[in-house]
């Protein structure tokens, strides 16, 4: 974490989250790679255990109320163990935030407080088989039937879903409205019906019980509602933010170009270290370039939203850009550990193989990167043409005069009429 950032008492969340990776088994690790693990509850009880989890969150439902500053730092430092661990801790922020801006007391109670224990687990189930990032798209239903409302439909991809103990679902209850007002959200327990499919082999991520779930008839009472009826979209906007930023913690990123460099100065070629040679330590200095720019952005991000500077539109545009831009370093960044590492970095005798292939994943997930650009051209469109600025117009520090610059100036047919 950048120093600018970090005061006494990040100091000492930062020593208590390293204690907690530190405290995981190896074999949890190995066998979540190995998909031995259908979900590794161990970790999530003993995060819960710790307070480590929902830590943004009020302390009356559980939680620090720390900022985001605080929970990018965290989920980064929870990354070194893998990219499914640091997925899982996330999902307590991405839900809670639902639960915590949208719920009822007696909803954060039921599910918030256990959920920042560890003592349940949520899915957030969002991708359906048509879907992918067409999210508004979504063909689950929910009937109101008295005081219930009945669901059918499915959901695929949910991380966690395998030992989820509760959903968070969004389905639609206004088939004739437009995108943004046909959805709501739900709380939808498994117990209440949910037919949960353990059916992905992943190239990694492995271990976190990324399932398929089916509603059939499912019986959701009236009170599960999250939010207003045939306002999921606002729900949805706001879990969007924790799910993009948190892409921003760097250091499980960083932790693996370590064991690159640690490599780098112990291995030999032609009677040199290797980090002697400019097609390693450029590759080194590179990556720790990127690496520290994301992590400078992360965390002006985290703390612009702290803040609350800016629009909501701003807001989407820099967790836009910084879901982009970590995430593509990330992938950079674990490809030239492999290349300075050579062939022994494609074996599992190193864990640098493991993180290439989890690397992919999150350039995919919340929202694919093109996604992440369409929406960050939307964004900066909206503000560059409302804005009202002062500035100087560098359009006419030209040696042209105003009239001879319109003359030139063909934008379309009309422009020549």
């Amino acid at each position: 974490m950048l120093e600018v950032f970090m005061t006494e008492e990040r100091k000492k969340l930062k020593q208590e989250l390293e204690e907690l990776v530190k405290s995981i088994p190896r074999q949890l690790i190995i066998d979540m790679d190995e998909d031995k693990v259908e979900f590794p509850r161990e970790f999530v009880e003993e995060a819960g255990k710790r307070n480590l989890l929902g830590i943004r969150f009020p302390p009356e439902w559980g939680g620090r109320g720390l900022g985001w500053v605080d929970e990018v730092m965290a989920a980064g430092i929870i990354g070194e163990l893998n990219v499914g661990l640091a997925c899982l801790y996330s999902m307590v922020s991405i839900v809670g935030e639902a639960l915590n801006l949208f719920g009822t007391d007696e909803q954060k109670e039921k599910y918030l407080r256990p959920l920042i224990k560890g003592e349940m687990w949520a899915g957030e189930a969002l991708t359906e088989p048509r879907g992918g990032s067409d999210f508004f798209g979504a063909t689950t239903r929910a009937e109101k039937k008295g005081d219930y409302y009945i669901l059918n439909g499915q959901k695929r991809f949910i991380v966690g879903g395998q030992g989820a103990d509760f959903f968070l679902i969004y389905a639609v209850t206004n088939p004739s409205g437009g995108p943004h007002d046909r959805l709501s959200a739900f709380i939808v327990e498994r117990d209440m019906g949910v037919t949960v499919k353990h059916v992905y082999g992943l190239m990694g991520v492995r271990g976190t019980g990324t399932a398929r779930i089916y509603f059939k008839d499912v019986k959701v009472p009236e009170k599960n509602l999250l939010g207003n009826l045939n306002e999921g979209s606002k729900i949805f906007y706001k879990m969007m933010v924790p799910e993009r930023i948190l892409s921003g913690g760097v250091a499980g990123t960083r932790a693996i170009l370590d064991v690159a460099a640690k490599y780098a100065d112990r291995r030999k070629a032609f009677g040199f270290k290797i980090r002697n040679f400019e097609a390693v330590n450029f590759r080194i200095a590179e990556s720790l370039t990127k690496l520290d720019a994301v992590s400078a952005f992360a965390y002006a991000v985290a703390k612009t939203i702290d803040d609350g500077v800016g629009t909501p539109g701003y807001h989407r545009r820099l967790v836009s850009e910084l879901k982009v831009l970590a995430t593509q370093t990330y992938w950079e960044v674990v490809n030239s550990a492999m290349e300075i590492m050579g062939g022994i970095g494609y074996t599992n005798v190193y864990p640098v193989e493991r993180a290439v292939r989890e690397a992919r994943l999150p350039m995919i997930w919340t929202g694919t990167n093109d996604i992440m650009k369409l929406i960050i051209q939307h964004e900066y469109y909206k503000e560059l043409l409302s804005r009202k600025s002062e500035a100087r117009n560098i359009e006419m520090d030209i040696p042209l005069s105003e009239e001879e610059a319109a003359e030139e100036r063909v934008f379309s047919d009309e422009d020549q009429k």
